[in-house]
Parts: structure tokens; C-alpha cells; sequence
């Protein structure tokens, strides 16, 4: 996160070019890249792999399995994240060390995943997977973080270019492992082929993808600067304080429809894919498809900080809930043209930086300042923890309800406006219940983007 006043991106990028280290700058960056490429490698294609019927070389679970495989499975390491990245990792080894282990490790993890079939193995592995990729989020941020000037300046620009990373791995991966006979096109990702034969049961190749990415992320770690262990760690007491900051009406309003948000936001991983698939679109084109959404999210966090200026918390907040109303009922319309449905992911950007990213924000102003950094680690654990399990049972519950009882297509409408309905649900939430705190004060000089 990053304190500047809104409309000063221009002179933020000015300045850090002046005071920054640039050499440490396209070191850290290309860790981010790194890191988020990793993820976004094989995350968007893996609901529509487990989900397609063993016939065309998927493995055919059902969504309640897969909402506990990429659900509840994966959020075990989210919950377990900030105790060994913060209380094991952090306090007896050299960070980037740290990380280049558990990098080998969770790639080993994914190349062993990529040959299991049985949603037993795929349940199990995937916990060890989470256990072991979701604390090197934390080490690569803290790694950053000690090895720069001005936080507030230097974070945003090296942390964008792991959204990059995320997008160029969802471009790669289907060029060289999907596609034959590549060609220029004028809109993104630029290079689009046909199909390869035995496309289905292909997509299992972005687990390899993403192991590979991270071997040679984790032998790029030993390039980065080094970072040894600290000394002294979190006052435990600080974790108990945390928590009791979210038994104050605000925040416990906030919490609440964030924890609704997020298992929504869930299920967005888990469906799109087989969605998309659904529509009609090409298994080698739904990874680009996706990335729509990722671009759209460096454009409204460029311009959040004017946002939370001008309208205040609770507006964004709301309009970012009112983003996931919009979505998916444009999503449960049916009759509306594939494009106009595959554009709309326009709107996730708007759903994650006006609601999460601002979130975060709103929990670091109000918290007292001695707890903000265990305030902002309890946020994370509840809704990057508990959301997804939430989200996982809700994706098997919509399955079973609309895609899974018999009705051959299944039909989506129904899914996509009950989850609608539940962000319609959350916005009146916000809307009664939640006080924006910070509105109190005269002015909000700087703004976190």
C-alpha cells in the first residue's frame, strides 16, 4: 500500500526515479512478476480443467469437489501464511532463502499434482501446494518492503508488475502449449493459433507451467539482496488487541460483508472457466479472456486514491459491491452476446480495488497505530481464510442447485443471479450499517493506493 495525495501519480514517479535505486527497483520488480506469474499460470484454467468430463481429458469433478479443492483446500495456506511467513520464516532465516525453498518445494508439489486424477490426491495436494505457496505472497512483499527508500513511492510500481506477471504467464502459456500456426492480431493477447488437438486434457500442463516459473524463481532468489532474519518479532499481545478492534460496530460491519464479498469472489475463480467454456469460447482462449479483468484493476487503482478523496469509504465500498451486482447480472443474462459478457470482467477491477483494496485501506486508517500491521494480518486471514471456505460450499450448494440437477446444458442464469443478489444483499448492508469513520476528520491528506 502506498500514501500519496490523489492526482500526484505523475510527481510520485518523478521523484522516485530521483531518490530510488533503480538497479534494486528492476530487481524487486522482476520478483514480482515472478511471483504473481507463478499464480497466474494455472489459476484461471484450473475450474475448467477438474470440472470437463473425463471424455475430453478432464477430470470431471463436481463443483462441490472442486469448491473444497480450490476453496477450502487452497485457503488453509492463507490461514497459515502469516504464522510461518511472520513467526517461523521471518524470525530464523534470510527471506529470500525462505522463499527460494518454499518455491522449489510447491513446484515439486504441482509437477507431482499434474499426474494425479483422484480427487482425493487433488484435495491433499492441494493443501500442501497452499501451505507452501501462499506464505511466499507475504516474504516476497516483506522482501520488497526492506530493501527500498520510500514505501509509499517505490511499493506501487514494483507491486504493479505482478499484476503484469499474473497477465504475460495467462498470455504465454496457451501460445506455446494450446496453439499451432500462431498469428498477429490488433487486440490483446496479439499472437492467437489454433487449437492443438486434445486441448482438454492439455490445460493440466499449466501446473508444469507454473513449476517451472517457480524453479527459476526460486534460483533467481539467490540474485536478490539479501535479507536476514529479524530479531525481534510480532508482541503477541498485538494479535489479541487486533482482534478486538473488529468488535467495534464498524468494523464488524465491514468484516461481515467482506467475508460475503469474498466467497463470491471465490466462486468467480471457480466458474469463469467452465463458464466461459460454456459460451463457446476456446479452452487455448479463456486464460487471455480473464486476463481482461487484471488490466482493468491497474486502471482503477491508479485512480483510487481520487476515488477515496472525493466520494469517502463508504461510497467506494459500495460501489465496488454494486461492481459484483452488475457483473454477474450481466453474466445471468443469457440472451446478451458472448462479448459483451467476457467484457463485462471489465468490472473486476472496479469489484477489487473499490472494495478489497479500499478495505484494507479503511482497517489501516481506524485501527490504532501500535496494532495496524496485526490489524491488516487478522483482516487478511479472515476473508483470504474464511472467504473461500465460504465460497467453496457456496460453489458446490449453486452446482447442485443449478448447473448439477439434470437440466442438459446446465443452465447459468440462475447461479449467476443468486450471486447477484447477494452482493445486492451486501450493498444494503453497507449502505445501513456501515460509518465511515474517517469522514470525521476535515480533510484526508494522503490517500493509500
Amino acid at each position: 500500500m502506498s500514501k500519496s495525495a490523489p492526482g500526484e501519480l505523475g510527481a510520485d514517479l518523478g521523484s522516485t526515479a530521483q531518490n530510488t535505486n533503480w538497479a534494486t527497483v528492476i530487481r524487486l520488480s522482476l520478483m514480482m512478476f515472478l511471483q504473481y506469474a507463478v499464480w497466474g499460470a494455472w489459476l484461471p484454467l484450473a475450474g475448467r480443467f477438474l470440472k470437463a468430463g473425463t471424455d475430453v481429458g478432464g477430470l470431471g469433478f463436481d463443483d462441490t469437489q472442486i469448491g473444497y479443492i480450490l476453496g477450502v483446500a487452497a485457503s488453509l495456506g492463507a490461514i497459515a501464511s502469516p504464522f510461518i511467513a511472520g513467526q517461523v520464516a521471518d524470525r530464523y532465516f534470510r527471506t529470500e532463502r525462505c522463499l527460494s525453498f518454499l518455491l522449489i518445494a510447491g513446484g515439486i508439489t504441482q509437477w507431482i499434482l499434474a499426474e494425479q486424477s483422484s480427487y482425493q490426491a487433488w484435495f491433499w495436494l492441494t493443501i500442501i501446494y497452499s501451505l507452501l505457496f501462499m506464505p511466499t505472497l507475504a516474504l516476497s512483499n516483506s522482501l520488497a518492503f526492506a530493501h527500498i527508500k520510500d514505501a509509499d513511492r517505490d511499493f506501487p510500481l514494483i507491486r504493479v508488475w505482478g499484476t503484469i506477471g499474473w497477465i504475460a504467464a495467462s498470455w504465454i502459456f496457451p501460445m506455446i502449449w494450446l496453439q499451432t500456426n500462431l498469428k498477429l492480431t490488433a487486440i490483446p493477447p496479439f499472437l492467437v493459433g489454433q487449437e492443438v488437438e486434445n486441448v482438454t486434457a492439455r490445460l493440466v500442463g499449466s501446473l508444469q507451467f507454473s513449476a517451472i516459473i517457480a524453479w527459476f524463481y526460486a534460483v533467481y532468489c539467490f540474485t536478490l539482496p539479501a535479507t536476514p532474519p529479524k530479531k525481534d518479532g510480532v508482541e503477541p499481545l498485538a494479535f489479541v488487541k487486533a482482534f478486538r478492534q473488529f468488535c467495534q460496530p464498524t468494523l464488524l460491519v465491514l468484516l461481515l460483508a467482506s467475508l460475503i464479498v469474498s466467497s463470491i469472489h471465490q466462486v468467480y475463480f471457480l466458474q469463469t472457466s467452465p463458464f466461459f467454456a460454456h459460451l463457446g469460447i476456446q479452452d487455448s482462449s479463456i486464460g487471455p479472456a480473464m486476463t481482461i479483468g487484471q488490466f482493468a484493476e491497474i486502471f482503477v487503482m491508479a485512480l483510487l486514491g481520487f476515488f477515496l478523496k472525493s466520494l469517502g469509504f463508504k461510497r467506494v465500498l459500495i460501489i465496488g459491491a454494486s461492481a459484483y451486482v452488475a457483473r454477474y447480472g450481466i453474466w445471468g443474462t443469457t440472451s446478451l452476446p458472448v462479448e459483451v459478457i467476457v467484457i463485462s470482467q471489465i468490472l473486476h477491477g472496479v469489484c477489487y480495488a473499490c472494495f478489497f483494496a479500499a478495505s484494507f485501506i479503511y482497517v489501516d486508517r481506524v485501527v490504532p497505530v501500535d496494532v495496524r500491521h496485526s490489524a491488516q494480518t487478522v483482516y487478511g486471514i479472515m476473508i483470504l481464510g474464511g472467504g473461500p471456505i465460504l465460497g467453496g460450499k457456496l460453489n458446490g450448494w449453486l452446482g447442485e442447485t443449478f448447473l448439477n440437477n439434470g437440466l442438459e446444458p446446465p443452465s447459468y442464469t440462475g447461479f449467476w443471479w443468486t450471486l447477484a443478489g447477494i452482493g445486492a444483499a451486501t450493498m444494503l448492508i453497507l449502505l445501513i450499517s456501515f460509518q465511515d469513520k474517517t469522514r470525521k476528520q476535515k480533510s484526508i491528506d494522503t490517500i493509500e493506493v
